[in-house]
């Protein structure tokens, strides 16, 4: 009888230790789960940007608002600055929106701007990166051109 008592607490011990094994590994399958990734592996980031149908007056308006009331970091869209160029009323908005969102997200703030922003997951400055880089091509086959 003996024999069939430790044998008994035996494995109770080890189901204990299998189930205690077993939740640790359902709990870092669960964190792991939440945690937000894009389709190739990096970490999920988002943007806020001016959406393309806002007309500028909007624009203007919500722009005010971000770097005035709102609290966004402005400096670096004013003239001599970094993010200065490209000088459009959309371009600087985007900036704003998202010195914003960035700045206040994790407070409860949105991207929503009256309807004049969005959210993205493209990195905005690769994309003017990329027009910009357009433009140069574009302007110097029409300088050739001429």
């Amino acid at each position: 009888m003996v024999g069939g008592i430790s044998l008994f607490l035996f494995a109770s011990k080890l189901q204990r230790k299998m189930q205690s094994a077993l939740m640790r590994i359902a709990l870092a399958l669960l964190v792991f789960a939440l945690i937000p990734r894009r389709y190739d592996g990096q970490m999920f980031e988002e943007w806020c940007i001016a959406d393309e149908q806002t007309p500028d007056d909007e624009l203007q308006r919500a722009l005010d608002w971000a770097c005035g009331r709102g609290g966004a970091d402005c400096r670096k869209i004013q003239r001599g600055q970094p993010c200065f160029l490209p000088n459009t009323i959309r371009d600087h908005s985007s900036y704003a929106f998202n010195n914003y969102y960035q700045k206040f997200k994790n407070k409860g703030a949105t991207c929503y701007f009256n309807a004049a922003a969005m959210v993205t997951d493209l990195d905005p400055s690769v994309m003017a990166h990329a027009s910009s880089s357009l433009l140069r091509t574009t302007d110097s086959r029409q300088d050739l051109k001429k």
